[in-house]
Parts: C-alpha cells; structure tokens; sequence
C-alpha cells in the first residue's frame, strides 16, 4: 500500500508523443468546463454533465484531495502543441493484494477519433506495469459506446465479456463490456 500511497500522492508527469499527462489542478477548470459541459461526454460516463464552472471546479477540488490522501486519481490530457488540458484519465481503484486496477477516462468531443485517448491508454497502462507493478489493468465501457472498446482493443487490452447490468448510470441499468491486458500480455 505504501508504494500506491506514495505514488499517488506525488503523481508523476507523464509525456508521449502528442501528449502530457499530468496531476489535475484548480486553474483547468475552464478547459474540463469547456469538456464536460457537453451532454454527449457525458453520456457514458458516471459523472454528470457540469452545468458551471462551479461543478468542474467542485470535481478538481475533490480530484485533488485524492491525492493528498494517497487515493488512486487521475491524469489531466493536455496536448503539448496548445497546453490546452481535454480530458482526463487515471486509476478508478487499485487492489493492492492482486497487483490489480480500472482505469477509466473521458476526452472532449472534439478530439474523438484522433488515437488520443488510445496514446493516453498507452501511457497508463505502461505506468501502471512499470511503476506500480501491477499485474492486471482493467477497463469497462457501456456497451452502448463500443467507440471506448475499439480504444480498449487499440490499447491492448483483450475483451473478457459482457457484465449485464453491471452499473446504474443517469437512472438505468447498464451492461457493461469489461476488458482486460496483463503484465505478460504483449504490448
């Protein structure tokens, strides 16, 4: 637990090719605004969609306490070439005893089918192999919204199944597609 802890707490900038993954922080408020404001993000996630800037700020504030805490969080996506933040990314649990976590993500509509959130995956998945030493990374996604499998898929993680009305998301049961890449599995 003490590596997770310390890990979390002093989350690391990650950068790829397009990309920088970095902690979130109060002054992205107007770049997750402009985001998470749109209905269609927001559709497949658990969050709702922010209706002010006071809600973007309210889901940093509590972003940021997390990792105070030393809790699993998430990575703000900002392009290199702008410095614009467009989505975010991170760990929604990690189990300790398994060497095992779900990663989870939402990007800005006008960034959908670009690899972006595919590059992002990568980044993750290799961070949560090499620096947290697990063994198996999971993701789930509506199956409603297999664009998130394709990312999946891209990423390397393999399909494991369908969990049935596994969630409730804006007042419905939702299934579920649930994949999943283990450390031995090629990258």
């Amino acid at each position: 637990m003490q590596l997770f802890e310390s890990v979390f707490s002093q989350l690391p900038t990650l950068d790829t090719q397009r990309l920088t993954l970095r902690p979130l922080r109060m002054k992205d408020a107007p770049d997750l605004f402009a985001y998470a404001s749109d209905p269609e993000v927001s559709r497949h996630v658990l969050w709702d969609t922010h209706r002010s800037l006071r809600d973007s700020r309210q889901f940093l504030r509590s972003a940021i306490r997390q990792y105070r805490k030393g809790l699993p969080g998430s990575f703000a996506i900002v392009l290199k070439d702008s410095g614009r933040m467009i989505g975010t990314i991170g760990f929604m649990w990690v189990n300790v005893e398994y060497k095992s976590a779900e990663v989870g993500y939402s990007l800005s509509r006008n960034y959908w089918n670009q690899g972006i959130m595919t590059e992002a995956l990568r980044a993750v998945i290799a961070f949560g192999f090499d620096e947290l030493r697990l063994n198996r990374i999971e993701a789930q996604h509506e199956t409603s919204n297999p664009a998130s499998g394709r990312v999946m898929a891209h990423a390397g993680l393999r399909y494991e199944g369908t969990l049935r009305q596994r969630l409730v998301n804006k007042g419905r049961y939702v299934d579920v597609a649930l994949y999943a890449i283990l450390r031995t599995d090629p990258r």
